[in-house]
Order: C-alpha cells, then structure tokens, then sequence
C-alpha cells in the first residue's frame, strides 16, 4: 500500500502542483518577478492580479513542497468527492477572498501601527486554499480517524489553525503567513457552509449542526461560541438561522424543503467516507496484486 499511496492523483491536482513548483522556480530565477506575482498591499492597485496570483506563488523551498503535497494528496479526497468544476471553483473563490481579507487587513494594521512593513511585506503562497481543503475534509468524513496522527479529521482545521498561532509566537514573519490561514480556514467554511451549490437538491450550503462555527471548538467553548456565531450566521443567510434546531433547513411556506436538513449532509458525509474506503480498498488490491507478482517472478527465475 505504501507505493499506491503515491498514485492516483488526479489530473487537475498535478496539473495545479506544476503551477505551485513553476511560481517557485520563477521567484528563484527572477527574484524581480516576486514584486509583480505577490501580495504587496501598498502595490495592490494598480497591481490586482496579485489577488489571484499570490495564492499560486511560493517564495520557499518548503512552502513549495508542503503546498504540493498537500494539494496532491487532500485533492486525491476531495476532488473525486465535489467533482472537477467545483474543486476548482473553490481554490479561486477560496484563494481570491483570502488574499483580499490579507490585502484589507495589511492596510488596517498599516493605520493602526503606521509601520511601513505592513504595506511592502510580500505575501503569498498556497497555504490559504489547504487551510480551506482541511474544512473540507472535516465536511465530507469529520469521525474518519487517522490512524497517523490518532484523532479523528473533524479537528484536523482546529488543531492545524492552532498550530500555526503557537509558531507565530516564535517566528519574526507570522505576518506573511498567519493571517492567510486563518481567512483560508474561515472562508473555506463558509463556503461550503452556506454557497456550495449541491446539484442532487439544487441548494446551497451544509446546515448541519456537525458543521457549525462552534464545531471547530471543544464542547464546554461551544456555549460562548455559538451566541457570537448566530450574529454572524444571520448576516450571511438571513431567515435560515431562524429556523428551528430541529429541522435546520430551508423553509418555504412552513414546510422544509428537501434535502436541507442534515440527513443530507449526514449523506454526504457517508460518501466521503465510503469514497474513502473504496480509495483504500483499491490501494490494498493493488498493492497485494504487485506482491504477488513479484514473488511470483522470483518463484520464476528460482
């Protein structure tokens, strides 16, 4: 199984990992290059496209590598699961918002602090858009336990959020780097929290309580969570935080609409989970079928 965990990787993952590993060598043969690709706020206007192309632009050697691994093994997950279009649709919606929220909070630091640093630091980098995979995966497979790390993905955005606060302290650079995790995990949920469009029900979004604002913190927090959390769960979709907890789904007239509810995402979770046990399943097959052949050629030469 372990020379199958390496394959299968889908076209578009490969295809975006190019992307990552060709940003990188650019900034590294043309350092100049880093000025136009990357989030540099006081350079934001004229220069917009960096919106888009700081998510794609990796100023590190390990940036790189952690981005495109990342990217090719949370992508084998996910892509199968919400389908090419939408897979892609969620890295530029993801990585596009994340780099404006970055853009608008540099600026506000710049008023607030006026160092210069914060309108001429260089931001960039994919991390953003894996933060939101990682949502994604505690959305389709939250009790599917990793047998690595021993706790199961619903808490793979906290723990990878808290993290990256704990390095923070301890690095010189959080700037370039920290706030677009935590908008990345953020706009990852409530993306698919209240925009993804789901075509077996042609509605949008996960109603579910297991994927509330409050599941991303433990139990007892949940109480002053979920108060601060309704405020904002109004804001986004209006009339649908009022319904009832019961129910949890669109209303029209009185009555649910179906697929709102959370047998839905009860449903989808079950795919992701079956998904990935077909994956595994597959992996297993074929890494005993290789066995078997190679003792076999050993039998033969014997």
């Amino acid at each position: 199984m372990s020379m199958n965990m390496y394959t299968g990787f889908t076209r578009l993952c490969k295809g975006l990992a190019v992307v990552l590993v060709g940003g990188h060598i650019v900034v590294q043969i043309l350092p100049s290059a880093l000025s136009y690709l990357a989030l540099i706020p006081a350079k934001t206007i004229p220069f917009a496209w960096n919106l888009i192309t700081a998510g794609y632009t990796e100023q590190t050697v390990y940036g790189a590598i952690i981005s495109t691994i990342g990217l090719l093994f949370l992508g084998k997950l996910l892509e199968p699961i919400w389908g090419s279009r939408e897979f892609l649709k969620f890295i530029f919606i993801v990585n596009f918002l994340t780099s404006v929220f970055v853009f608008i909070t540099a600026i506000s630091l710049y008023y607030v602090t006026r160092l210069e640093i914060y309108l001429y630091m260089p931001i960039s980098g994919f991390q953003g858009v894996l933060s939101g995979f990682l949502v994604g995966v505690k959305q389709i497979m939250p009790d599917q336990e990793l047998s690595i790390l021993k706790l199961k993905a619903k808490w793979l955005p906290s723990l990878a959020l808290l993290f990256s606060i704990a390095i923070s302290f301890f690095t010189a650079d959080s700037v370039s780097y920290l706030p677009t995790i935590v908008f990345g995990t953020y706009l990852g949920w409530i993306y698919l929290r209240y925009w993804q469009k789901k075509p077996e029900t042609k509605l949008k979004g996960d109603p579910s309580d297991e994927f509330s604002f409050s599941s991303f913190f433990p139990e007892f927090l949940r109480p002053v969570i979920d108060p601060i959390a309704t405020i904002f769960e109004r804001m986004l979709c209006g009339r649908r935080s009022e319904t009832s907890n019961e129910e949890r789904g669109y209303t029209l007239g009185g009555s649910t609409l179906p697929g709102s509810d959370p047998i839905e995402a009860s449903r989808r979770r079950e795919r992701g989970a079956r998904a990935l046990e077909e994956r595994l399943a597959a992996e297993l097959l074929a890494s005993g079928k290789k066995g078997e052949e190679s003792e076999r050629g050993v039998n033969d030469n014997v």
